[in-house]
């Protein structure tokens, strides 16, 4: 080892901070081509101790834009010499890595720092030595601008060792977004390991501080998911893919090699091959794509995402209303610094062209079904669980699909389950579900929903409709977009409370599937659902939606429109649902000056006063924007149509069926609270309706009962419009008991029951006013009955019908409070012919689910 260079008597060592000549002159070169963002703003190490910065790999422009960094914010030079010279060079910085010219010029890297190894030995010969290494990354081209080329992608940061060459045109192109980020230091004494060669000890602390440099580097520009290869061969390897593909040869009657090129197809087929260079071509290219459609992109509540994703495997879930969600959340995450994460995409993406873009994205493809397919299952949750024990964040669709009616569709556990899994068997970093509320002004994908919901088969995704559709896409504007982060559900606090020890557990049965999975995956699901609602946004369409859709002919008076849009701000605000909900700032007024600019509203001119409208496929389509923003309504909208069809009714019971039919609001709506909390809920509404004028309140004396005003004054009007949000979805729950109840019990199976209500709720809509598509939605009245069944109200006799007793025949007295009389007319008249059709036509095909 050679000894310590010391500076010759009487010479002083060179000043600190001030770099040599030839350097001064590379960066006066360099200057113009480059802007330093320095992280953080002040330097996390001791300025009183002899610094010596360490860099991942050496290079001219390294060093030159380190020493650039340096000198701006005030620190000592990396090209001024240590106290001492303990690395024989006149530096204070090392380099782990040091490329050589090899055959052809390519790189070629050493496999340790000489450098390093003599500053070691300077503190072992000579104890008066205390040097704190600084680590100090170098990025050049991370963050995305709109100045920047098409070609300057191809040249950004990424893990590749490149070359002189394309390391100059990397700076050339995308110097202007440097980042220099330096690490806290730490004393070489710290590190020292006295009873460890001296040769160890380099390869020790040389490990350490690349795999520090890999976590940073992980943390900017995302992980180095370019070995797409060897996580396919990791994935087949895994004890229970093998045993997995032994049982696929001995079912198929076949070798282990012709099972195991099945599974590495499958393999091949779900892989992502995450490529950093495409992801930054993407963000440049969706830049200008956003701009083009959009009017703005409104984000909330990420600071607390930032908070939380540090140390944590991040699961985002965020319901899932158009195409454009996954490409706005990872173009979201990607320009502001947090990796993109990986993506489940159905396997219909997997198409030409579009296909691969995806995969290199970060998409990783699944097919809708795998049921029958245990091949398939073993080599898809492998890969879920080798993600996510490689730490890497990912992000799905609990919902299962794009909802068609604005509302959250009920979840599905599949991949929940492959998570907690995963993480089970490894769980080696804490797991966080980020729910994210999307919301839209406009649709891209809105006529072709108008087309599903009235039964035109979904045309399937091609090439060619995808680039038709895009023609169409950029000739039209859709609004603005807001992105909401709700409150994260941490993994750990959900596993407290289902399965405490689940450790022990685990360690002593791992390969057991845990008598408790079922219900924690439910548990997050529906919390997941529930955050996702209580970060919701609520934008000038929504209300809008909400108040025009409200009348029968979907129009209003400017000032009728003016005090209702009034009345849901007042209500929002007095009464808010969360503290991640965000409002629109706009006044009555701004809102329908913005619906008609946007052209959702129709402004027709009259003596008597202009009147606004939504007409034709528009109006249609509110009832989905409506639908986003229900749930923050729920309370009032029971309150107002208590008084629907009643001019008085006592407080007490307005509550009491209140709390009545809370279960099944809450489980169609993912609502937070428990029925102690909707009552308290329900209370606060009333005082307000009270003080706004809307109800009025009698004494005790006369029994404390509520009572609004007569036929059409202008509070009834706006009593009528809040209740009609949700009065078809409470129509429909006693549609289903009253139907229920004059049957009989024993008369109708679950079957039977759902395609009568579907049934009377197309007749009643038919007869009465035209309702929002979701009104017959057959999936809404097996999600009531089967609540129904959950509570106990109603439950499956010996012949396969559904019984019931008093309780559900008492719920169908207090119809009348919901249903006006013309609707239990008609439903008490439809029903025993319909009972006598629908059971002659199902015939063998009830079922009993």
């Amino acid at each position: 080892m050679d000894a310590v260079n010391t500076p010759a008597p009487g010479q002083p060592p060179r000043p600190p901070g001030k770099p040599p000549l030839w350097a001064r002159f590379m960066e006066a070169l360099l200057k113009p081509w480059i802007e330093i963002k320095r992280e953080p703003a002040e330097a996390p190490f001791d300025l009183d101790r002899p610094i010596c910065y360490v860099i991942e790999n050496y290079g001219l422009s390294n060093t030159l834009i380190l020493d650039r960094a340096c000198r701006e914010a005030g620190l000592p030079s990396p090209l001024a010499a240590l106290p001492g010279d303990p690395l024989g060079r006149k530096r204070a910085y090392v380099a782990l890595s040091r490329r050589r010219a090899g055959v052809f010029g390519r790189p070629r890297n050493r496999s340790h720092s000489d450098a390093l190894s003599r500053l070691l030995m300077a503190h072992r010969l000579y104890p008066d030595q205390d040097v704190q290494l600084v680590p100090v990354s170098i990025f050049v081209g991370r963050a995305p601008a709109r100045q920047s080329g098409w070609f300057s992608v191809l040249f950004s940061e990424n893990w590749a060792l490149v070359g002189r060459f394309r390391r100059l045109l990397a700076i050339l192109l995308n110097g202007r977004d440097t980042v220099v980020q330096f690490s806290p230091g730490v004393r070489v004494w710290e590190i020292l390991g006295d009873d460890m060669p001296h040769e160890r000890q380099v390869r020790k602390v040389s490990r350490v501080l690349r795999a520090h440099f890999r976590r940073i580097k992980t943390a900017v520009i995302g992980p180095d998911l370019s070995t797409r290869r060897l996580l396919v061969d990791r994935v087949l390897d895994a004890e229970p893919v093998r045993k997995a593909i032994t049982d696929q040869a001995r079912r198929d009657g076949t070798e282990y090699l012709d099972a195991w090129k099945k599974a590495h197809g499958f393999a091949w087929e779900i892989a992502a091959d995450y490529s950093n260079p495409v992801v930054r071509s993407a963000s440049f290219a969706l830049t200008g794509f956003w701009n083009r459609i959009y009017d703005g992109l409104n984000v909330h509540h990420m600071d607390t995402l930032k908070q939380v994703a540090p140390g944590h495997e991040v699961i985002y879930v965020p319901c899932h209303r158009s195409h454009m969600d996954y490409l706005l959340l990872s173009y979201l995450l990607y320009s502001r610094g947090v990796v993109p994460p990986h993506i489940v995409a159905g396997v219909n993406l997997n198409m030409p062209v579009l296909g691969p873009i995806l995969r290199r994205g970060g998409a990783f493809f699944i097919r809708r079904s795998i049921k029958g397919n245990a091949l398939y299952a073993a080599v898809l949750g492998e890969y879920v669980a080798q993600l996510v024990s490689e730490g890497f964040s990912l992000e799905y669709f609990i919902e299962g699909g794009r909802s068609r009616t604005g509302r959250l569709l009920p979840p599905k556990g599949g991949m929940i389950v492959m998570t907690l899994k995963a993480f089970l068997r490894a769980p080696r970093r804490p797991v966080v579900f980020q729910p994210v509320y999307i919301g839209y002004e406009k649709l891209i994908e809105g006529k072709s929903y108008l087309d599903e919901l009235t039964g035109q088969p979904k045309e399937k995704e091609t090439v060619w409709a995808l680039l038709k559709a895009a023609a169409g896409i950029l000739r039209q504007h859709y609004g603005k977009v807001a992105v909401n982060f709700g409150e994260p559900i941490f993994l750990d606090q959900v596993l407290a409370v289902h399965a405490p020890d689940w450790r022990e557990r685990n360690a002593a049965n791992p390969d057991e599937k845990p008598a408790w999975l079922n219900t924690a995956v439910e548990d997050i699901a529906n919390r997941i659902q529930v955050n996702i609602n209580r970060a919701a946004d609520v934008n000038p369409v929504n209300l809008l939606a909400l108040a025009l859709l409200a009348t029968p002919k979907h129009a209003m008076s400017e000032a009728d429109l003016l005090a209702q849009l009034g009345l849901y701000k007042k209500l929002l605000a007095a009464l808010p649902y969360s503290e991640r909900v965000t409002v629109t700032e706009l006044e009555p007024a701004e809102i329908i000056a913005y619906g008609e600019k946007i052209g959702v509203l129709t402004r027709t001119d009259h003596p008597l006063g202009a009147v606004l409208s939504v007409e034709g496929e528009t109006a249609v389509l509110q009832s989905y924007f409506r639908n986003n923003v229900l749930h923050l309504f729920a309370a009032a909208s029971w309150v107002a149509l208590c008084f629907q069809n009643n001019r008085r009714m006592s407080r007490s019971g307005l509550l009491r069926l209140g709390r009545t039919i809370y279960p099944f609001v809450q489980e169609e709506l993912f609502l937070p609270w428990d029925a102690d909390g909707f009552v308290q809920r329900l209370e606060a509404t009333v005082d307000l309706f009270v003080a706004e004028g809307l109800l009025t309140m009698a004494s005790e004396d006369d029994g404390g009962y509520l009572s609004r005003g007569p036929g059409q004054t202008d509070e009834v009007f706006r009593l009528r419009a809040v209740a009609h949000s949700l009065q078809q979805a409470f129509e429909r729950y006693f549609i289903a008991i009253t139907t229920l109840v004059k049957n009989g019990p024993r008369t109708l199976s679950s079957g039977e029951l759902e395609t009568l209500c579907q049934l009377t709720a197309q007749r009643l809509s038919l007869l009465y006013a035209p309702a929002a598509p979701e009104f017959f939605d057959k999936t809404l009245f097996r999600g009531f009955i089967h609540k129904l069944r959950e509570m106990k109200l109603v439950w499956i006799a010996e012949n396969g019908k559904l019984d019931f007793d008093e309780p559900l025949t008492a719920w169908e007295k207090d119809a009348k409070v919901v249903l006006g009389r013309d609707l239990r007319h008609t439903i008490a008249k439809l029903s025993p012919e319909a009972v006598s059709k629908v059971a002659k036509s199902r015939g063998d095909e009830e079922t009993t689910a």
